[in-house]
């Protein structure tokens, strides 16, 4: 991918409504391009030819109803803490590890941090990494492993 091409991205990002654009060449090169240094939430974006996107994460922020606060968090204590619904970025069948004898990427009480890889959706036959956007503790998962998953569906509550 050439410098013309990663300024023609920039400038997509610049004149959209979205904070961060990440694409996957398809011969495994990875660009990120952010509009803010930590995003805290990202508008998905629909792919196109000229915009080969693999993974666009809609984070969204929720208030802890009282099955969240029932649990031991934080936030059910009275601490500062916020809940982040984890969205999925596209329609798949959702993996929680690499392969079935493998350990999960990630369990409940976990702490993440941004490009640590949290599952796999499996789309077409291509198994796509979904990594986090932000810091925090992963509260609960949201999805059974190899439960059929839909766009915008909630995977995870992060608490940040």
């Amino acid at each position: 991918m050439g410098v013309d091409k990663i300024r023609e991205y920039i400038k997509i990002v610049e004149a959209s409504g979205i904070d961060e654009l990440e694409i996957t060449t398809w011969w495994g090169k990875r660009i990120r391009i952010r509009k803010t240094a930590k995003a805290q939430a990202v508008s998905p974006v629909a792919a196109s030819d000229s915009l080969p996107l693999s993974q666009v994460t809609a984070l969204k922020s929720i208030q802890p109803d009282d099955s969240i606060a029932s649990e031991k968090s934080p936030a059910a204590a009275g601490d500062n803490r916020k809940m982040l619904e984890f969205k999925a970025p596209i329609v798949g069948t959702f993996y929680r590890a690499p392969s079935p004898d493998a350990e999960p990427y990630i369990k409940e009480g976990d702490q993440v941090s941004p490009g640590k890889v949290l599952c796999i959706i499996e789309a077409m036959k291509l198994m796509n990494e979904i990594e986090a956007e932000v810091d925090g503790r992963i509260a609960k998962i949201l999805v059974e492993n190899g439960q059929p998953v839909e766009y915008n569906q909630p995977l995870f509550l992060i608490e940040v």
